[in-house]
């Protein structure tokens, strides 16, 4: 069995600013790192064998912070594209309240693909892990499609997480 342990990423400047970042880099903000040192002190007791992240930034920078104060360094953190936020297409980096009553562009990343990728990043876990603590830093909506495919439930009945919460799930 491999433990994980799924973390959305700390507060971003998009965030605050309602950017639709997507597969967008961002940038934590100070809160945000503020998040990602409180996540660690939530884990300070907690065996974590190894430390994941979304290739993304503000994934990276949220796992950097957290592996740190653990007394890790960054040649510990694994990147992986199957942790980055939705595709959002020709709407990334759009604001979040003009996209009201817009006509969804035909290159956002559906949830189909989503959940695909979610299933592939949980095989990928328990392969490479068997029998560890993961520390895995994704983003809101990626994290959502793994909790999906977890529970085998639909996507809007997982709730969602907040910047720097912490999830276990056995896989």
């Amino acid at each position: 069995m491999t433990e994980l342990l799924l973390v959305r990423h700390g507060e971003t400047v998009g965030n605050v600013a309602q950017v639709l970042q997507g597969q967008m880099q961002g940038a934590l903000n100070d809160n945000g790192r503020h998040q990602a040192e409180m996540v660690a002190d939530q884990l300070r007791d907690a065996h974590i064998d190894v430390f994941v992240s979304s290739d993304l930034q503000r994934s990276l920078d949220t796992c950097r912070i957290i592996a740190t104060s653990l007394g890790r360094g960054d040649e510990e953190i694994f990147t992986t594209p199957l942790l980055r936020e939705r595709d959002w297409g020709d709407f990334t980096g759009m604001l979040i309240p003009d996209l009201k009553d817009k006509i969804w562009p035909d290159n956002v990343e559906s949830l189909g693909q989503m959940k695909e990728r979610a299933q592939q990043f949980m095989r990928l876990m328990r392969k490479r892990y068997p029998g560890k603590t993961v520390l895995a830093v994704g983003h809101g909506i990626i994290n959502k499609a793994v909790q999906s495919v977890y529970f085998n439930k639909p996507m809007n009945e997982i709730q969602k997480m907040s910047n720097a919460e912490v999830r276990r799930f056995e896989l």
